[in-house]
């Protein structure tokens, strides 16, 4: 069994990869992300070699690539009845849906890898030839993107063809979130919000009064206000005073966790006095992500 270090090395691992095009990853850009020391990170790797879970790359421009056996060892497995890992079809998640496992077979490039994928509910409802999003997995963070090329409703499986295998980036949100923060005034006018939404390019901001977090407006609640000719109310009768909040030093994939239970597309970031300091968006974590396209907004 893995060490949760080398679990970690090897979540990282895909992730370089991914980004890079499939090129080989030094030991010392792994380490770098993890901020260890990259003899370590050599050890662990001479390791997971013996395991054949990745394969070394020689020369000047060599390094360390994942084999079929990493993602495999990555698997995603859940017997919590609390957990689940989700299916995405269309960008919505599919209710009622929930993979216990899925095993890869062939080589981890996204022309050629299948996946074997072992489903809780009625598979049914999907299709061969439509595109999924599975995941992300609890525990290993892996999302898979690919489209069904075999089903078997007797005993709940899907046989994919995967397109990508991504992991979500090993980042704390402050690392990829709106530095300058755009704010509002609670006794601002809708318009006068919109205005300043739009010329941002934004779609919500915090409202802020007297340094302190007070709500949130987005454009749908401006939509909403002036559909029900209410243009004239002031931000402050209109906002969402539901706000959740996280601090800068949350994880990314903690973040996306915390939307999705939520069913919101922005997270308000905090300093150690609670003040707000940034805000992280479904956007932001998309374009960490390379090739995801199934992240439910909804």
């Amino acid at each position: 069994m893995l060490t949760s270090v080398q679990k970690e090395i090897l979540q990282i691992l895909i992730d370089l990869c991914m980004k890079s095009n499939y090129k080989p990853i030094k030991g010392e850009e792994i380490a770098a992300v993890m901020n260890r020391n990259p003899g370590t990170i050599r050890n662990q790797m001479q390791s997971l070699r013996s395991l054949g879970i990745v394969e070394g790359v020689p020369g000047p421009r060599g390094g360390y690539k994942p084999t079929i056996e990493a993602y495999n060892a990555l698997n995603i497995t859940t017997t919590d009845e609390d957990t689940t890992v989700p299916i995405y079809k269309k960008e919505k998640k599919i209710e009622n849906l929930s993979v216990s496992t899925i095993e890869f077979s062939s080589i981890p490039h996204p022309e050629e890898c299948k996946a074997k994928i072992k489903v809780i509910g009625d598979i049914k409802q999907l299709d061969i030839g439509e595109k999924i999003r599975i995941g992300p997995s609890p525990v290993n963070k892996l999302i898979v993107n690919g489209k069904i090329i075999g089903r078997d409703d007797t005993d709940g499986i899907l046989l994919l063809n995967v397109k990508d295998i991504l992991t979500i980036p090993h980042k704390q949100v402050s690392e990829i979130s709106s530095k300058n923060l755009i704010t509002l005034e609670p006794q601002m006018d809708i318009k006068e919000a919109a205005w300043i939404l739009s010329n941002n390019g934004i779609d919500g901001a915090p409202v802020i009064q007297n340094q302190q977090l007070i709500g949130i407006l987005t454009l749908i609640d401006i939509t909403r206000a002036i559909a029900n000719k209410e243009e004239n109310l002031q931000i402050k009768k209109l906002m969402s005073k539901y706000i959740i909040t996280i601090p800068k030093e949350t994880m990314i994939s903690e973040a996306m966790e915390i939307m999705n239970k939520n069913k919101i597309g922005r997270l308000i970031i905090t300093n150690e006095k609670k003040e707000p300091v940034g805000i992280i968006t479904k956007t932001d974590i998309l374009n960490q992500i390379t090739g995801l396209k199934y992240l439910n907004t909804h």
